[in-house]
């Protein structure tokens, strides 16, 4: 089978970092670099002009937070993913960057072959973070005032079928083909998932999923 063709732009200010991911990508025939940017007003030009299917974004740089940069993007018409790739192992920047809609959260020290394999993911339109933070969240969301389970949440029969596959980090296109219902649906039953548990990502939803309800792959 062969797999889509993916565009990439990668956005960071380590020249030694965006040549290390140049050679990585190129590694695999999937993957098609369109370009390249330094700096986070470059990168969000670079992103509008190119539409790359994917964005590989570094979460601290110069002139602006790659936060900012993600924010910018995901507020244009636009359907590129976005995945964070940083040092920054904080719960508090993994949260933002979720919260702010980023499609994953990588950190810079791991692996290349791991690297390879969440990128590949990501493509494939999961939703991935580096298995070292989910803990991180689980700890941040125990936190919180939630529903135990989907009888408190309230949750439907087709929302939790929903829950299910977003735990394991299928995005809205691959669960309305499962589920064999619109993408615009499975929209609207994400946000009645994620309001009644009190939650603002569908991340957040997924470790809590697996917590409360120990389904997904992490």
């Amino acid at each position: 089978m062969t797999l889509e063709k993916q565009t990439v732009v990668i956005v960071d200010d380590h020249p030694l970092f965006r040549r290390g991911l140049t050679q990585l990508l190129a590694t695999l025939p999937r993957f098609e670099l369109l370009g390249e940017a330094s700096c986070g007003k470059d990168g969000i030009d670079l992103v509008k002009t190119a539409r790359p299917d994917l964005l590989l974004l570094d979460l601290n740089m110069k002139d602006m937070s790659g936060l900012d940069v993600l924010r910018a993007i995901k507020a244009g018409d636009l359907d590129t993913r976005v995945v964070m790739i940083t040092v920054s192992d904080q719960a508090d920047d993994l949260i933002a960057a979720l919260r702010a809609g980023a499609d994953g959260y990588l950190l810079k020290d791991m692996e290349p072959e791991e690297m390879l394999e969440n990128l590949q993911s990501a493509a494939d339109g999961r939703i991935i973070v580096s298995e070292q933070l989910t803990h991180l969240l689980a700890v941040a969301l125990r936190e919180q005032k939630r529903p135990k389970d989907p009888e408190e949440a309230g949750l439907t029969e087709q929302e939790q079928r929903i829950l299910e596959r977003i735990a394991n980090g299928k995005s809205n296109k691959l669960i309305g083909k499962e589920l064999d219902i619109a993408e615009g649906t499975v929209k609207v039953h994400v946000k009645h998932i994620l309001r009644k548990l009190n939650l603002r990502s569908r991340v957040e939803a997924a470790v809590w999923s697996v917590e409360n309800l120990g389904k997904g792959k992490h």
